[in-house]
């Protein structure tokens, strides 16, 4: 049919396209022909073709139409039987339908009814394994807890793996290829297993036991020992005439002792005790961190060295400024007289006038300041007072540098000692943020060389600065004592002079 429909369109565009063709074939009256006889003849002729071959196209286009009329009364047919069909098959679809969702609406009751079941179900399950997770995880919490107790006490030291029993409740236990078992669920077993171990602890922890065992000495060996254990809180040892604390490791479940023996004062006091003869002993409270501290504590020649090369220096200006005033006290002892009885002395000489015996008082010691002094005055005895005391303070002032010396070297020393500690901390610090700056601050022992030169430095330099101000302001205060002793014995002497004189004109 679509043919057919193609052949007519074809047929109608010829008829418009052919009288088109034929007029523009026919000559324009308004111009003269110039074309021969001939050639109008063949166009008649080519007209009469084109007039043969029209019919054709229409005999074979009613043709075509026919056959195709014919086709679509076949296919009309042929559809209508098809839609009788269909319309058969789409009644059965339908009560097939109707069936189904009967049958899918039972089923959907029954679906409800189940999962309204399985609700209830699920809520009691989760409701039961609620209480009894709450249940093992209490027990299991308690039971760590414990393990802890047990592992951390020092009794365990003597019944070691008292533990055990608790590592399938905590899922420690190993199989042979090494993986761990599942966690046992508690029994009640097991939690009167719990309670007996605690009460147990409970009871130990307030006794004093005296009993042997293995110990690991200060040299690594293991040794039998005889040990006492005061509660839970502290272990001593004594082995041979040794007697010292004893440290725990929860780890091995070992005594290991300490490295540092305690002091002789306390070791007579741990003897009484083992012995009978005391009723009181030393106990570390805080169950081992205040031994671990005895076993750290540092003197200070030992925290010395920890200062790194300030310290030197330091120690250089403490022998130094210990120098200077060992040798200042030892110019002043002898150089020290008792001004009270020179004088007494003096006087009743120069009352006598015992010029000759005054002068020999004070070679005899003129070694020594006021003596020094005065045997100067002396030979202007006969001169005005002026001239006296003018050559008496000129004696003092020659004594005064004597006096004075190495005064303003123990001030600088105080001065740089304290300067050189600081400095020792800034390079201290220095250091440790270096080794921030590459390892970061995962692990603070990598610090603690750096800040342990900067606070020993500032230790040591305080240490040093504060002695030495002390025997600078000792010696400050001693010089101006010794300067005014000898101004205050000048004037007496001279003025004992001229005493004698005045008594000697009447």
């Amino acid at each position: 049919m679509r043919n057919s429909s193609l052949l007519i369109g074809m047929y109608m565009v010829f008829l418009v396209t052919l009288p088109v063709a034929a007029q523009a074939d026919t000559p324009n009256p308004g111009i003269k022909p110039d074309i021969k006889s001939d050639t109008r003849s063949d166009m008649r002729s080519d007209h009469k073709a084109f007039a043969q071959q029209r019919s054709l196209l229409i005999q074979k286009a009613i043709a075509e139409k026919q056959e195709a009329l014919k086709e679509a009364k076949t296919q009309s047919l042929i559809l209508k039987n098809d839609r009788q069909a269909l319309k058969k098959a789409i009644a059965d679809f339908k009560t097939n339908i109707q069936t189904m969702k009967a049958q899918n609406k039972k089923i959907s009751t029954r679906i409800k009814n189940l999962k309204e079941e399985e609700g209830r179900l699920n809520q009691d399950l989760e409701k039961t394994q609620t209480e009894n997770q709450e249940f093992a995880g209490f027990v299991r919490s308690n039971a760590k807890d414990l393990k802890a107790l047990l592992l951390q006490s020092l009794q365990s030291g003597l019944a070691p793996g008292r533990h055990a029993f608790l590592d399938p409740l905590l899922g420690r236990e190993k199989s042979d290829q090494g993986k761990s078992n599942q966690r046992k669920f508690p029994s009640m077993d097991d939690l009167k297993m719990m309670t007996d171990h605690l009460f147990n602890e409970i009871n130990l922890s307030g006794q004093v036991t005296l009993t042997s065992g293995q110990i690991i000495d200060r040299k690594g060996k293991e040794q039998e020992a005889t040990l006492l254990i005061l509660g839970n809180f502290t272990g001593i040892y004594q082995l041979g005439k040794e007697l010292g604390f004893l440290l725990y490791s929860d780890t091995s479940q070992q005594y290991f002792a300490l490295s540092k023996l305690p002091s002789p004062r306390i070791t007579r006091k741990i003897a009484a005790y083992i012995q009978g003869q005391s009723d009181d002993v030393y106990m570390d409270i805080s169950k081992g961190g205040a031994i671990r501290q005895l076993a750290h504590q540092l003197n200070l020649a030992e925290q010395v060295p920890k200062g790194g090369a300030i310290v030197w220096p330091i120690l250089i200006i403490l022998v130094l400024a210990g120098c200077l005033l060992i040798e200042r006290i030892i110019f002043f002892t002898r150089r020290q007289t008792n001004a009270e009885n020179l004088m007494k002395t003096l006087k009743e000489r120069i009352m006598a006038d015992d010029w000759e015996g005054c002068r020999t008082f004070l070679e005899s010691g003129r070694k020594k300041l006021i003596p020094k002094v005065l045997l100067t005055a002396l030979a202007f005895k006969d001169q005005t007072r002026q001239d006296m005391e003018n050559a008496l303070q000129e004696a003092i002032l020659g004594e005064i540098p004597r006096i004075e010396r190495f005064l303003s070297t123990l001030g600088m020393l105080a001065a740089i000692a304290p300067l050189l500690g600081l400095l020792g901390t800034v390079t201290g610090m220095i250091n440790t943020f270096h080794v921030i700056t590459y390892y970061g601050t995962g692990d603070p022992r990598m610090m603690s060389g750096g800040i342990s030169e900067a606070l020993v430095t500032t230790m040591l330099g305080l240490s040093v600065a504060i002695p030495i101000m002390m025997a600078h302001t000792f010696l400050s205060r001693r010089v101006e004592t010794q300067i005014s002793k000898m101004e205050e014995k000048s004037v007496a002497f001279v003025n004992l002079v001229f005493m004698n004189r005045k008594g000697s004109r009447q």
